[in-house]
């Protein structure tokens, strides 16, 4: 009964906290394109429309700072009406009272997760795209003078122009080596990517290596070399695919198209582990409330709103420093995502242990 009169008094509290500040997430992005949309004479419908698909979003944004707030909130306002004196003095602990609040948001932090990979990440790129299409912000996909290296360099993609629509590559050349050895070129006139065989087919194309007496060969292209064509169509768009805003499966093949490419990655692999440990602020933040309970008896709603604020601040700095010295490799991606988590769980851990109670 106890447990379920702290979800009676936090669930309201949640909910109101995740509509308000969505509401000002999404209000946020309407006035910064207001001066586009009265320009392009959007109809105010469309500008609805993209409101409603930014709208998951938002609320992926909001729930931390909802779930803080009202966890704070809540807990200061037991606290203030004497009800924890109450709750302590019948031999309940501060931890046993909130544990089934502190189990909810951990919970809560796998559903955010989840959330945002399979419903934020794609309505918010359909929101983009109809944002982009209402004021006449074309996405310009193609690509003109494109390399690209695969099998960390020993497969290396060069075209004259990538069709984005028609998934071709124009005027290719195809170089393979060995480490620094070469072993063939293939030249080809156009490159269509095949989605049922995941590679690319050639038309007239040929082949050009050398013979063990050196000479010069040209011929029609090795079966065994054409296989090695699978770097996918994306690779070669005119875009840098955002880590942040696709899914962990897309995220993750980016990740890998670049490690056989041979390029760096360690930005793109710290904001792959973001993905999962920004979810876990949902839990870190609930247990950060319980250990701040009952530290004020004056001004409950004000000063719980400011905790909110500093608490994600502080949070939100740390998170940047640690993701800037992971891009930079003083430390490791997993690191740069994780340590900000690691650091307030154990705060938290500090503070619930030297709570009243």
């Amino acid at each position: 009964m106890l447990h379920r009169y702290l979800f009676r008094r936090f669930l309201p509290v949640f909910i109101g906290s995740v509509a308000f500040f969505s509401f000002v997430v999404i209000l946020i992005d309407v006035l910064m394109n207001l001066w586009n949309y009265i320009n392009n004479q959007v109809a105010a419908r469309s500008v609805f429309h993209v409101m409603l698909l930014y709208a998951p979003k938002a609320i992926w944004y909001a729930v931390p700072f909802a779930v803080l707030f009202a966890s704070s909130y809540t807990l200061s306002a037991f606290s203030v009406n004497n009800e924890l004196t109450a709750i302590f003095a019948s031999g309940i602990s501060l931890f046993q009272f909130t544990a089934p609040l502190l189990l909810a948001s951990f919970i809560m932090s796998f559903g955010l997760f989840y959330f945002e990979d399979r419903v934020v990440v794609p309505t918010y790129a359909r929101k983009n795209d109809r944002q982009n299409e209402l004021l006449h912000s074309v996405v310009e996909r193609n690509n003109a003078r494109i390399v690209v290296l695969a099998e960390r360099g020993e497969v290396i993609y060069r075209a004259g122009l990538y069709d984005d629509a028609a998934r071709h590559l124009h005027d290719a050349d195809f170089l393979f080596r060995n480490g620094s050895t070469f072993v063939a070129l293939i030249h080809a006139d156009t490159a269509l990517w095949d989605e049922d065989r995941g590679r690319w087919q050639i038309q007239n194309a040929l082949q050009y290596s050398f013979s063990e007496d050196n000479e010069l060969v040209i011929g029609q292209p090795s079966d065994q070399l054409l296989l090695r064509l699978v770097e996918p169509p994306v690779t070669f768009r005119n875009n840098t695919v955002s880590v942040e805003t696709v899914t962990t499966k897309a995220a993750r093949a980016y990740i890998e198209q670049r490690q056989r490419a041979g390029f760096r990655y360690a930005e793109e692999l710290s904001v792959y582990y973001k993905k999962y440990a920004f979810s876990f602020v949902v839990f870190i933040v609930v247990f950060l409330s319980i250990g701040l309970s009952g530290k004020t008896r004056k001004n409950v709603m004000l000063l719980s709103l400011a905790s909110s604020i500093t608490a994600a601040v502080l949070f939100y700095v740390m998170q940047m420093v640690t993701m800037l010295l992971a891009k930079f490799e003083y430390i490791s991606p997993f690191s740069g995502a994780w340590v900000p988590v690691i650091v307030f769980t154990g705060v938290s851990v500090v503070l619930v242990r030297f709570a009243r109670t």
